[in-house]
């Protein structure tokens, strides 16, 4: 099948209303664009650069906590969420009430995706793995009635206030199964080679038609791609996340996600997703280059510590992985009692490498903000 000749599907009229019935993806495809031919390779390079980059940065899991923070707190925001990364990498104590939720659906995000990554060495890309990660993405939040791991068996709709104004009617409940069966053999068939960036570009299109749950297929159809992107080796850690370029294009991204199905122009839709792939890698390359640079500059600053140079790198290091803190959650953590804590943090704020959050004389928060900067 040539990707400029794909049929999307038909619309089938039910009593009411017509849903969307996606034709089945698991074929053979060839590449018939040009443009599509260079933006995949432009794509790909910009791709592998930023998997080598990230593998020289030592201790580089510290620095893809935060990357998934963000991922977790833009993905949540194209879905209506208020969350911000400065609130998303604070301890639920520290986080008011009315914000709670919001809160907590970023962090079940993070969960979701941490568990999917430590189970890829041992379960595939599958709608096993998908259903996982679906239940724990609502667990305790919004749509936590709404089937948590489990495809529907209801009639959902994208827009309007009910099914008679939908914008989109995803596919008839009795074809969920076997749409998705059809996409999980597509994304494991290696019997029919199609380059790795234009199949996950056609599978995140699919998942989104198919629309399998009653609540959350944004986000595990954004999810979708950094895990398929780690599972097939084109990332060594997971360090490239597309929530933030379809954010800040959200309109370009559900129109050509609609192109595909009004007009059959999937040629249109991969290449904005190559595009997407390209400058977000570009991106992730700049940021981890921000973090040598910061880092460099810090460990400068703290030499003037003298002797309290080794605790303070080793406090720096913490800062790293809780760039939100308190005196102490930084007296446990590096096993030093709380008067020393609270003389290490004073130290952080007149070297201007912490600032206090709060205005408070007692209780007071710390935040690592020129380090949170990088990832608003």
């Amino acid at each position: 099948m040539n990707i400029g000749s794909f049929t999307s599907g038909k619309h089938i009229q039910r009593i009411q209303y017509k849903s969307f019935e996606p034709n089945i993806i698991d074929i053979p495809w060839q590449i018939d664009h040009p443009e599509l031919s260079y933006l995949l390779s432009q794509a790909d390079r910009k791709l592998g650069e930023l998997n080598a980059f990230s593998q020289l940065i030592p201790d580089v899991d510290f620095f893809i906590k935060m990357h998934v923070l963000k991922e977790g707190t833009t993905s949540s925001k194209i879905e209506g969420t208020q969350t911000n990364i400065d609130d998303a990498v604070r301890k639920e104590e520290y986080i008011q009430p009315e914000k709670h939720d919001d809160w907590q659906e970023v962090q079940n995000y993070v969960q979701a995706m941490n568990e999917a990554m430590q189970k890829l060495p041992e379960l595939p890309i599958s709608n096993r793995l998908l259903k996982q990660t679906h239940k724990t993405l609502l667990q305790g939040v919004r749509g936590t009635h709404k089937l948590p791991g489990e495809f529907r068996n209801s009639q959902n709709w994208i827009g309007g206030s009910s099914i008679a104004d939908a914008t989109f009617i995803p596919p008839h409940q009795d074809s969920v199964l076997d749409l998705m069966s059809d996409l999980e053999h597509f994304l494991n068939n290696i019997n029919e080679p199609v380059p790795h960036l234009i199949k996950i570009g056609i599978a995140h299109y699919q998942f989104e038609t198919i629309h399998p749950f009653l609540d959350g297929n944004g986000r595990i159809g954004r999810l979708l791609i950094t895990l398929y992107l780690v599972s097939n080796g084109l990332l060594n850690k997971p360090t490239l996340y597309l929530s933030d370029f379809f954010e800040r294009n959200k309109p370009l991204y559900y129109d050509n996600l609609t192109r595909v199905r009004t007009h059959n122009d999937l040629t249109q839709w991969l290449k904005f997703f190559l595009e997407g792939i390209r400058s977000t890698s570009e991106s992730s390359i700049q940021t981890f280059k921000d973090i040598i640079a910061l880092r460099s500059s810090l460990e400068n600053k703290i030499i003037s510590l003298g002797k309290k140079q080794a605790l303070a790198k080793s406090f720096l290091q913490f800062l790293y992985g809780e760039p939100i803190s308190t005196a102490n959650l930084v007296a446990t953590a590096l096993n030093i009692n709380n008067a020393t804590a609270v003389r290490l943090i004073d130290d952080f704020v007149r070297l201007g490498i912490l600032i206090e959050v709060t205005g408070f004389k007692r209780n007071r928060i710390f935040a690592f903000d020129d380090y949170i900067k990088l990832f608003r």
